[in-house]
């Protein structure tokens, strides 16, 4: 958790969605707020594994135990942004996509709340339009920007005009979840799981995850977002900002794509990052889903 009494000026703040780890948060002196998810009934915070590893995770739902999420409760948003507003430190704090889910508007409530008591703290709420590393990714840049020196005003600006430039790639080996979440209709998963068709997606320019293509078999979806980030990354292949992968109990699947853009992409100034996509995320969709996330053209649909 962040350092509250800390001599920095605002506290750079987000949730648990991020899909980055408790080291890298802390290193970047990010604060967040856990969403919650469900397994088989009973209760869990989305705490980056440390309460169940994610290896636990993914093979429980494999074995047919049944996950659903909760998302941050206004109370919850209350009493977090209150811990800020005590002792004087003014927050911006980056919600999950409102294309995935409506904690944007229990964090806008809590605000009016909180706000009765302390009515000069400042705060700014921001819908990152972004999911799992990819608002992580998104978050990384903040810091940056943050330890430049710039002002909460300029970071929230900042973060506004480079949220729709955070490109997100994701492919899907196994359906199986989809369907049993109901996202997508039992035919028609079965059929793509027999014949070995990954659908590739991207987050839209409304932060809402979008089916873009059908591709045949894993490998060529591999390499079919890997040419999506030589095609849309900032300055093609000498991009050189971050590039963060996040995967659903696929780490060969994540290695080979990392090694894959580390070949094409000589001037990466830090190698590709390896996430695990959170319970939060995973609970939706399972395990066999891997994104890709870099900074890039401006998504427009």
């Amino acid at each position: 958790m962040v350092d509250i009494n800390s001599s920095n000026n605002f506290v750079l703040s987000c949730c648990s969605t991020v899909d980055l780890n408790l080291e890298e948060l802390e290193r970047r002196n990010i604060s967040y707020l856990p969403f919650h998810y469900f397994l088989d009934n009973k209760e869990y915070v989305d705490d980056f594994g440390k309460t169940i590893p994610m290896k636990k995770f993914y093979d429980e739902m494999v074995k047919g135990k049944m996950t659903k999420t909760s998302q941050i409760s206004v109370g919850e948003y209350v009493n977090y942004f209150t811990d800020f507003a005590r002792v004087g430190k003014d927050v911006l704090h980056l919600t999950l996509s409102s294309g995935i889910s409506g904690t944007i508007n229990n964090a806008n409530e809590a605000v009016k709340i909180v706000k009765k008591t302390y009515p000069n703290f400042k705060i700014y709420i921001v819908d990152s339009l972004a999911a799992s590393s990819g608002y992580g990714l998104l978050m990384s840049k903040l810091s940056d920007y943050k330890k430049e020196g710039h002002s909460l005003e300029e970071t929230k600006d900042y973060a506004l005009s480079l949220r729709l430039k955070i490109n997100h790639r994701f492919f899907s080996t196994d359906l199986t979840f989809y369907i049993r979440g109901g996202r997508v209709s039992k035919t028609s998963g079965n059929i793509a799981n027999m014949l070995h068709i990954c659908p590739l997606l991207n987050v839209s320019n409304e932060g809402k995850l979008i089916v873009r293509e059908k591709v045949l078999g894993e490998k060529k979806c591999m390499l079919k977002i890997v040419q999506k980030m030589i095609e849309n990354a900032d300055d093609g292949l000498e991009y050189t900002d971050y590039c963060y992968i996040s995967h659903s109990d696929i780490l060969d699947v994540a290695t080979k794509v990392k090694d894959l853009i580390e070949e094409k992409f000589p001037h990466l100034k830090k190698k590709v990052k390896i996430f695990d996509i959170g319970t939060t995320i995973g609970a939706h969709t399972g395990p066999g889903t891997l994104a890709l996330f870099f900074v890039g053209k401006e998504r427009t649909e």
